[in-house]
């Protein structure tokens, strides 16, 4: 890592594209003086607490809320039937994925409060309104819930069983969809062909999302405008307005999003949650803003789950190990209601991502998405992509033991040659650029494959197994919707960018600046970003999918065009010269072939002076562009993990860690490396730590950090990472997105290295997670 820039260092090429400039923001949020949701308040404000299903599937017979309504501090309290008649809409499933006979997937009706039924642990049932947040608590726990209860189902293999209690009346066998991709035909000769099949049973398992910041909210209405306010966390301020106006049955003009400090998301935080359409219609109602902060215990079963899916992966390959076809058939438990984009992640996703890097000619695969009696499932960093890949590499991994390849070899006998680029997959992806063998050479080279045994040896000697897993990944991204590139100059001088993506912890203002600066010389100092508030924005696609920096930079540099187009013109006017005869370069403006110029920022100086200008020339250098959306991008790379295991306790300890990705053009290397740390840490949380169980009744056994595992620092070794960048010609920065490609990674590499760990007792599959009792029952015969 070379050495990294402060910002008072103000020389314009130490803050441009491909420097490590430390964060704009960090000044602030490590010092305490961070502003979440919870840290906010309006004048006036009640308090909400939510009163929850405590079953998991159950017929609603009478909610008594006289007690409640009756002790002290309350104002209000709100059930389903105070919601009715009110013009409110469902909570609504985004995406479309057809049953493979081309009929719609089933759409289950959401509404922010349950009528009729609770159908999880978690499901709201009521809100209490109070003067205090005590008092609201208080009297949530007096509401009186009579419920007949029903039999629960928590996997997707129950939902589908002939006899399994249903969800819904219109939702025959808890099946939403049938989904199916690729020719069986085809698929299906090219197995019957094959001189080896690798098969595999693959759990993917539920992980409970667990950001730092709780979910919070604080609503508001303004009755002379007939304008709702809500004050909450979201991943865009833009997408989430509009939605949160659907939701309450009001055109967009009509809803007003504000949305501070973010502590993590990690994809959840991007719905609209129920809870927020309660709490406008109280604020509402009562005429008050209305505040509401999750309690971590409530987090534990109201917030969106990422992941949970089982599939059946197999891998058909010739006598030499070239792949001739893969096929995935698998379940996707989507939990109790469908979230925004439930039913994506283990069917649209998983096809596109199983690709990886490699040559596999045909792809096909099957996914019957389920309804069950748990928390609704949703976007979890990656969303499908770190599942897809891992899926193939389990399968690489297993095929080469059981051909007696070497799994390097048998990878890079796969890749596709850099020379074939650009690359059509069969899912319809077509890779523009890489460098997929050179990169999987340089991360082999860094993580000393040769040199193995002598680690073994040592680990032996010490009592320990040793093992070692490959983790190649191809990402495809989301494809970037309309992006806001706003550039407005400011009456002190400074310059802000205003764009739709948001930050919620990846550090969005530092590269943003560094764009901006690289393409007007503005002084790096200068920048300011405005992100979070839906009235200031005309576009925009949110974070989300790894795509910022393609949509967000893409906009800048395109409204940096326009900024140039009306500098010259002004440019021209102040030093008395033809608009033809101006050059742009490094921030000024100058007359070709001669020594008179005028920088940018003189120019916006100058206009909040000017007396007067001609008619025909513009008043500001301010500019409001929309960027239309460009192609995805495919970031990949190729991680290695080796781990030790303790076969007494079968404790895992990872015992090296390195990353060689290409992300194309790399913005700012200091924040995409930590980005891959985070990922890769969560990855190793998922593979190694976190499970998330259910009983037979469907009440959730894992629901605090007393039996919920997570990764700490001393979890995980320090990380070896290097970049090597193939720009991508799908977007001007050439840039590829990064913050999910730590799963993708960190997910195969580690469970490839566990089974090669255990290979000498035979082990050929560990599903996640490899908890100690796990992998000590493999060891010791009892799994």
């Amino acid at each position: 890592m070379n050495m990294r820039t402060s910002p008072s260092e103000l020389s314009t090429p130490d803050f441009g594209i491909g420097q490590p400039v430390l964060r704009n923001e960090d000044a602030t949020l490590v010092q305490g003086d961070g502003r979440y949701t919870d840290d906010l308040s309006v004048e006036g404000q009640l308090y909400a607490a939510f009163v929850r299903s405590p079953h998991a599937h159950g017929v609603i017979k009478g909610i008594d809320v006289e007690t409640a309504k009756a002790m002290k501090g309350v104002v209000a309290v709100y059930t389903a039937e105070d919601l009715e008649g009110q013009g409110y809409d469902t909570l609504k499933c985004v995406v479309d994925v057809p049953n493979r006979d081309g009929t719609p997937m089933k759409r289950p009706v959401r509404k922010a409060l349950a009528a009729g039924k609770v159908r999880f642990v978690g499901d709201p049932v009521a809100m209490v309104v109070a003067r205090t947040a005590v008092q609201a608590r208080d009297a949530a726990e007096a509401v009186f819930l009579d419920i007949d209860v029903l039999p629960a189902i928590t996997s997707g293999e129950q939902a589908l069983a002939g006899d399994a209690p249903q969800l819904y009346d219109d939702v025959p066998g808890n099946l939403i969809c049938d989904f199916h991709f690729g020719d069986a035909g085809k698929v299906a000769a090219a197995f019957a062909d094959a001189a080896h099949v690798t098969r595999l049973r693959i759990v993917n398992n539920r992980i409970i999302v667990n950001p730092i910041e709780p979910r919070s909210a604080i609503a508001s209405y303004d009755g002379k405008a007939k304008r709702y306010v809500l004050r909450a966390p979201s991943q865009g301020a833009f997408g989430m307005r509009n939605n949160l106006a659907s939701a309450m049955g009001v055109p967009a003009n009509r809803m007003h999003l504000l949305t501070g400090h973010v502590g993590g998301s990690f994809g959840m935080k991007s719905a609209v949650f129920p809870e927020y359409v309660v709490l406008l219609h109280a604020a509402r109602l009562l005429k008050k803003p209305v505040k509401w902060t999750d309690l971590r215990s409530e987090s534990f079963v109201s917030d969106h789950h990422g992941r949970d899916m089982v599939f059946d992966a197999e891998l058909a390959l010739d006598a030499r190990g070239r792949f001739l076809a893969t096929r995935f058939s698998g379940i996707g438990n989507l939990g109790a209601y469908l979230s925004p984009v439930g039913p994506m992640m283990a069917t649209l996703n998983i096809g596109k991502n199983s690709v990886g890097m490699y040559r596999t000619p045909l792809v096909e695969v099957q996914t019957k998405c389920v309804v069950t009696n748990t928390v609704p499932i949703a976007a979890y960093r990656g969303a499908g992509r770190p599942e897809g890949n891992y899926f193939m590499e389990r399968l690489i991994d297993a095929a080469a033991t059981e051909m007696g390849i070497d799994q390097a070899v048998l990878r890079q006998r796969n890749l596709v040659p850099s020379e074939k680029l650009p690359w059509a997959t069969p899912v319809g992806t077509v890779y523009d650029s890489g460098d997929f063998p050179a990169l999987v050479a340089q991360a082999l080279e860094t993580a000393d494959w040769k040199g193995y045994k002598a680690r073994l040896r040592q680990s032996r000697k010490a009592g320990k197994l040793r093992g070692r897993g490959i983790g190649c990944y191809l990402e495809v991204t989301a494809p970037p919707s309309n992006e806001m590139g706003g550039i407005h100059f400011e009456p002190d001088g400074t310059v802000t960018i205003v764009t739709g993506t948001l930050d919620y912890g990846q550090g969005h203002w530092t590269p943003f600046a560094q764009v901006l600066t690289s393409a007007l010389g503005v002084p790096f100092d200068k920048i300011r970003l405005v992100q979070g508030d839906s009235d200031r924005l005309i576009a925009g696609g949110g974070t989300g999918g790894s795509k910022s920096i393609m949509a967000s930079g893409s906009a800048i540099l395109e409204a940096s065009d326009l900024v140039i187009e009306k500098g010259k013109l002004l440019a021209a006017h102040f030093l008395e010269a033809g608009v033809a005869d101006i050059e742009f370069a490094k921030g000024r403006f100058a007359i070709a072939g001669t020594d008179r110029s005028i920088g940018v920022m003189e120019i916006a100086a100058r206009l909040r002076t000017a007396p007067s200008l001609p008619e025909d020339l513009p008043r500001t250098l301010d500019v409001d562009h929309v960027f239309k959306a460009a192609p995805s991008a495919y970031p990949n790379g190729c991680h290695i993990a080796e781990v030790e295991i303790d076969p007494d306790t079968g404790r895992i300890e990872i015992a090296s860690y390195i990353m060689v990705n290409d992300f194309g053009t790399v913005v700012n290397p200091m924040i995409v490396e930590g980005q891959l740390h985070g990922g890769v840490v969560q990855g190793i949380g998922q593979a190694i730590y976190e499970m998330t169980t259910y009983d037979d009744s469907g009440q959730l056994m894992t629901g605090s950090y007393m039996d919920y595992a997570m990764p700490r620092a001393n979890d995980v070794p320090f990380f070896s990472f290097a970049s090597q960048g193939v720009p991508a010609k799908t977007n001007r920065l050439g840039a590829k997105g990064c913050g999910e490609a730590g799963c993708a990674g960190s997910l195969p590499s580690v469970m490839n290295a566990i089974v090669d760990a255990l290979s000498p007792y035979g082990v050929k599959h560990v599903d996640m997670p490899a908890t100690p009792l796990a992998i000590w029952r493999l060891i010791h015969g009892r799994a």
